[in-house]
């Protein structure tokens, strides 16, 4: 009786630490906290992948999905030269001092975001400003359109640029969405927003400009549709 009890003690405890994990948005199978994801390129959807579906979608594999989802790499750099200065970066037209970059496969351009109460928001973007950033800067011509961004938080005085999975980005988005309080985001938010940056520091790789050039294959967004 007591083992037959343990047992089901058991059972119903797998149970629940199944039903706790996240699971594949494509074959429902459980997933680890730190797994891959889609991108759903159409829609910008973010969906978690299991080891197996991320494999069939990856851009080296000859796998399924074609151009309508991408797996979002994991590549993260900091990259501590990055050339952006006041100047440049008032001529990209942000509101704040926080924002992410990418080039957009369906849009044919570079689209800027930056997180806020309201979540992701789009920027009016200076398409000339960008394409000088880019032409000094030859990471930027490194990114994968849809899946990679660059990151720049230049808040409170911080200058830290990063090539980041666009999911980092969604993520940052999320957390200060549902922490920001009143005009100022509160303490919470901020002391939140500093730990992101300290976790995203320790997983990139610091890195220069001297590092990318050979690496740079896409076209100057000079060279994109205008808005």
């Amino acid at each position: 009786m007591a083992s037959s009890a343990l047992q089901r003690m058991a059972q119903r405890a797998a149970q629940e630490r199944e039903e706790a994990l996240e699971r594949c948005d494509l074959c429902g199978a459980p997933i680890a906290a730190d797994h891959r994801h889609l991108l759903d390129v159409a829609s910008r959807e973010l969906m978690c992948a299991c080891r197996p579906c991320a494999l069939l979608f990856d851009r080296d594999a000859a796998g399924a999905g074609g151009r309508h989802y991408r797996l979002v790499p994991d590549r993260r750099l900091r990259v501590d030269d990055l050339d952006l200065d006041d100047v440049t970066w008032a001529d990209l037209r942000l509101p704040v001092d926080m924002a992410f970059f990418f080039r957009s496969t369906p849009a044919e351009r570079v689209l800027a975001f930056y997180p806020g109460p309201m979540g992701a928001t789009e920027s009016l973007l200076g398409l000339e400003a960008w394409a000088a950033l880019e032409a000094r800067n030859p990471v930027l011509r490194t990114l994968t359109p849809d899946v990679e961004a660059l990151l720049v938080h230049r808040a409170l005085g911080a200058r830290r640029h990063y090539v980041v999975p666009i999911s980092d980005c969604y993520e940052l988005a999320g957390l200060i969405r549902t922490r920001w309080r009143g005009l100022t985001g509160g303490r919470e938010v901020w002391e939140e927003i500093g730990r992101f940056y300290d976790r995203l520091d320790r997983r990139a790789r610091r890195t220069g400009q001297d590092d990318h050039e050979e690496e740079a294959t896409w076209p100057s967004s000079g060279s994109a549709r205008a808005m």
